[in-house]
């Protein structure tokens, strides 16, 4: 396997140098990939009242941004349905105001009036700031066409945790032709260099109705409208006012009671207190602290049916732990090998206290620190879990990293170790157009009595334009890494793949078409084959953004662990068997304009020592902007053969979405699920009665599937007020 590695590497680290363009004088400004879209803010001569109603004069005085380039569903032209953006300043706050003209007849597609709205979902206006000219982090503001607001947080170049929130005002109003709202970002709310003049800026139009996504600085249609690489430039009158150290806490108080019926105790009521503080240390760094925190009123995740033979992935939902995040959870692959996954901390045991400092030092580092203790329990020592995270900016937009993680116990016997260590580096290579992508990591981990073959480490390389998109892939873990703070999905193997497809694209009632292909391999220490997995798929875009795919998978395993997929305790496939099997699939994504949308997958063939079959997916209805129901489905039908017994059962989860107003919220989610016997329900209201401080009532009962009997059941009433 050390011949495929050293290959991959030479064609890696040779490529670096010329896919970033460095240049030895390089300003980021000047780098900008559409530096010559430049938009001016002028300085407020007067008062500009948040209405909805763009009639001050210095809205007339203000430059118009207003041809806007379609992304999507093809790159080329100006956007059907005209937009203007337009911006002003004072000493406190950015100005925005928005015009989007709509004289399509029929409904403007808005699905509710809950913040951090779903972007496909909504006719939507998205403004992506670059505030320290990386092209790779910085903050997304957005509106729906039903006056929801969005605010998030970037990361790598393009990606937005919508987990941040901030103070700002925003009103929008309709009309029979246009759409328009007026935003007040105060500058208090956002991180950005002492003396900003000039940041990175975009403005993007999702317009339902047309089908079409749009830009002010134009982006390939390859990637999102977020990508900072592609921003325009904007240029304030007069440097920023120095930014104010920001300081605010937001306290909680709970109660709540819970009785487990299967357990046959007796009610439980309990009453608690904590906080969050976040503290800016400068303009660009700031301190979270948090004491006993609560994520009572955290959405559920949504329940798959398991016939995997390793962990599944479920995503960090938990607030404390998003913002930021990519400063940890970017090393490694973030779904199948990372060294730190947040969720490792808190689900089995309390958090008692933790701290985390993050931001950036000057315009080329940054810096993670995070600290967190959880408690002890009946099953569980107390633990401490301590992770640091440096990036050095590198060329253009790639970057290297290096992070260290340490899970210690509390209260071992003294003559006892007991820890979990894992560093590592990771460089990230990001093209200066984008359409290179790469990562190459070695971590490795220190456990007690468990010397040897303690590493991980991986690389990638991507190559992606209008048509072609090629990938190469190795990964190598050993048989004793181990990183407990992290996820791991398996250990022990080599593995090499590779990906290439090819998009056609006629600009007709199918905007684009093609087939791709994706081999993976896997290898055990001996360089023997242990599992293949190649993928052949077909897709179609059509012209209303609607979604056909047809696909085939090829797959080869020998056992290294005996396997259940049916969970019967007394059958299993014995280690060191093989097999081979095929399955294929058709799926089909509606289009998202209309009240009513689907999704579905069937597949069907061999698996294993059988057979299977299943159909999955997803229906959803909509009253906008109040009532939004949807329905994810799954049922599988498995049959192994001999000992094993025939296995069919239902996923089932219905949900509720009611947005009476931009600040009360009810959303109920029901789960039924065969497979492990349970129906879950979930009820969650939430009153934002001031700016991010709310009241959450939150409802949680579970019963068995056959005779439904109650096995527990939970009620919550939470909350929060944000002193800032």
């Amino acid at each position: 396997m050390k011949l495929p590695l050293v290959l991959f590497l030479c064609v890696f680290l040779a490529y670096t140098a010329v896919a970033n363009n460095y240049n030895s004088k390089s300003d980021t400004t000047i780098n900008t990939f559409n530096k010559a879209y430049v938009y001016r803010v002028k300085k407020l001569q007067d008062v500009i009242n948040i209405d909805g109603v763009i009639d001050e004069n210095d809205w007339k005085q203000a430059q118009k941004a207003d041809k806007f380039y379609r992304v999507l569903p093809v790159d080329t032209g100006f956007a059907t349905q005209p937009s203007t953006m337009m911006m002003a300043y004072d000493d406190k706050a950015l100005y925005v105001a928005q015009i989007f003209y709509d004289t399509i007849p029929g409904d403007r597609v808005m699905e509710s009036f809950r913040r951090d709205f779903s972007f496909g979902n909504n006719d939507n206006l998205l403004i992506f700031f670059d505030t320290f000219l990386d092209q790779t982090n910085g903050f997304s503001f957005g509106v729906s066409a039903s006056g929801a607001k969005w605010d998030g947080t970037m990361s790598n170049g393009h990606s937005i945790s919508l987990d941040w929130d901030c103070k700002w005002e925003m009103k929008t109003k309709h009309y029979d032709n246009r759409w328009v709202s007026e935003m007040r970002i105060p500058f208090k709310s956002v991180r950005y260099p002492k003396g900003s003049k000039e940041w990175n800026v975009n403005f993007s139009r999702l317009d339902l109705k047309s089908n079409e996504k749009s830009a002010w600085a134009p982006v390939p249609r390859q990637f999102p409208t977020a990508s900072l690489a592609y921003s325009g430039r904007m240029q304030f009158e007069e440097p920023l006012p120095k930014s104010k150290m920001q300081f605010s806490v937001i306290p909680y108080l709970l109660g709540g009671a819970a009785k487990d019926f299967e357990a046959g105790t007796s009610t439980d009521y309990r009453t608690d207190v904590g906080f969050d503080a976040k503290v800016g240390i400068s303009s660009s760094m700031t301190l979270d602290l948090t004491y006993n925190p609560d994520f009572a009123q955290v959405e559920v995740d949504q329940q798959v049916t398991n016939i995997d033979r390793f962990e599944l992935f479920f995503p960090e939902k938990r607030q404390f732990f998003l913002e930021n995040s990519d400063l940890f959870s970017s090393y490694g692959y973030s779904h199948t090998l990372t060294p730190f996954f947040s969720r490792r901390i808190g689900l089995d045991a309390p958090v008692l206290a933790g701290a985390r400092l993050s931001g950036k030092i000057g315009n080329d580092w940054r810096v993670g620190f995070m600290n967190m203790t959880t408690e002890e329990t009946g099953e569980n020592l107390a633990r401490n879990f301590t992770v640091a995270s440096v990036q050095k900016k590198m060329f253009t937009r790639s970057s290297l990293g290096f992070i260290a993680v340490n899970k210690e116990y509390f209260d071992v016997p003294s003559d006892t170790s007991m820890y979990n260590r894992v560093i590592g580096f990771d460089y990230n290579l990001a093209s200066k157009d984008n359409v290179w992508d790469g990562k190459f990591f070695y971590h490795r981990s220190f456990q007690p009595d468990n010397p040897d073959k303690q590493y991980a480490q991986g690389a990638m390389l991507m190559y992606k334009t209008q048509h072609l998109n090629l990938g190469l892939f190795e990964t190598s873990v050993g048989e004793n890494y181990r990183a407990e703070a992290g996820y791991v999905r398996r250990t022990g193997y080599n593995f090499i793949g590779a990906s290439a497809g090819y998009t056609f694209v006629p600009n007709k009632k199918v905007v684009n078409h093609g087939p791709s292909i994706k081999l993976d391999n896997y290898f055990n220490p001996d360089k023997d084959l242990i599992e293949h997995q190649y993928q052949f798929e077909y897709e179609l875009t059509f012209a209303n953004r609607a979604e056909l795919g047809f696909e085939y998978t090829d797959h080869f395993v020998q056992l290294r662990n005996d396997f259940n997929p049916t969970q019967d305790p007394e059958h299993y496939l014995p280690e060191g068997s093989e097999y081979d099997f095929g399955l294929f699939s058709v799926s089909y994504q509606s289009t998202r304009k209309s009240l009513f949308t689907w999704q579905a997958e069937a597949s069907k063939g061999s698996f294993y020592s059988g057979d299977i079959q299943y159909i999955q997916g997803e229906i959803g209805y909509r009253f906008q902007p109040y009532v939004n129901l949807t329905m994810n489905f799954n049922y599988t039908d498995m049959d192994l053969g001999d000992p094993f017994s025939r296995e069919k059962f239902w996923l089932v989860g219905p949900k509720m979405d009611i947005t009476f107003t931009d600040k009360i919220f009810w959303s109920t989610f029901v789960q039924y699920n065969e497979q492990i016997d349970n129906l879950n329900i979930n009820s969650r209201f939430q009153w934002r009665y001031q700016p991010v401080s709310d009241i959450y009532l939150v409802y949680t009962d579970n019963y068995f599937t056959g005779n439904w009997n109650s096995r527990n059941r939970a009620v919550v009433l939470k909350m929060t007020y944000w002193f800032n």
